[in-house]
């Protein structure tokens, strides 16, 4: 299988690099990586610039305005040809070197999306943000409602979906409702999905973390809008 790695960004000038390296040293079948960059007012777009420049596997989209990792991730996904889209964050929060693990349900089994749980056990987790931690889990208690399956970690930030099952979905969120949007349309599609314990790195606000309170919100709305409205 080819695997084709977008990798939303916006403001990620101190981890684009170091991010982009680790995936391209990842032992998986890369196709090709490819960085959105949406809108930075850092020297994020300069860096992938280069890096698209010294490698030509790497692919950079750029957008004229800010318009929030769903969009990223759409113009990502419309650009990717490979058999199976990996979503890869361009912090340092999730460890490209699990890649290997996340593929094998495709290379081994039926899958048709793979999710990277942090609650699965993976080898270390950053403790902190109780109140996300709970936003999460209630997030995926009604997802999982709404879809009948027994996923632990809806808002993961890997997750694994076979193009052709991407191709099959019209995809309208632009911000970080994508999440659920994407878990309730590809239910929908009867998809077979697995999860893979992973190791995650969360990070502070501080260090640049984006999702809020408003994110949790939308994402009810979504769960319910795209299971019956959509």
């Amino acid at each position: 299988m080819k695997y084709s790695i977008v990798v939303p960004c916006f403001n990620e000038e101190k981890t684009l690099e170091k991010i982009i390296y680790q995936v391209l040293k990842s032992n998986i079948n890369i196709h090709e990586v490819i960085i959105v960059d949406d809108c930075s007012n850092d020297n994020s777009k300069k860096i992938a610039q280069k890096l698209s420049e010294d490698n030509n596997i790497i692919k950079l989209i750029s957008h004229d305005i800010n318009l929030g990792k769903g969009a990223a991730l759409r113009s990502g996904f419309a650009k990717a040809s490979g058999d199976v889209i990996i979503i890869q964050d361009s912090d340092l929060e999730y460890d490209p070197s699990e890649l290997v693990k996340l593929i094998q349900p495709f290379e081994k089994y039926q899958a048709d999306v793979v999710y990277g749980s942090r609650f699965l056990g993976g080898d270390f987790v950053r403790l902190h943000f109780f109140w996300h931690y709970l936003a999460n889990k209630l997030l995926t208690f009604l997802c999982n409602c709404f879809t009948n399956l027994n996923m632990t970690d809806m808002e993961t930030g890997y997750k694994l979906i076979k193009k052709i099952k991407l191709d099959q979905i019209n995809l309208k969120e632009t911000s970080f409702g994508i999440e659920p949007e994407l878990t309730i349309k590809l239910s929908k599609l009867n998809s077979v999905f697995y999860e893979v314990p992973i190791s995650y790195n969360g990070r502070s606000y501080d260090e640049g973390k984006k999702i809020g309170l408003k994110d949790a919100f939308r994402a009810i709305y979504c769960i319910v809008k795209y299971k019956f409205f959509d």
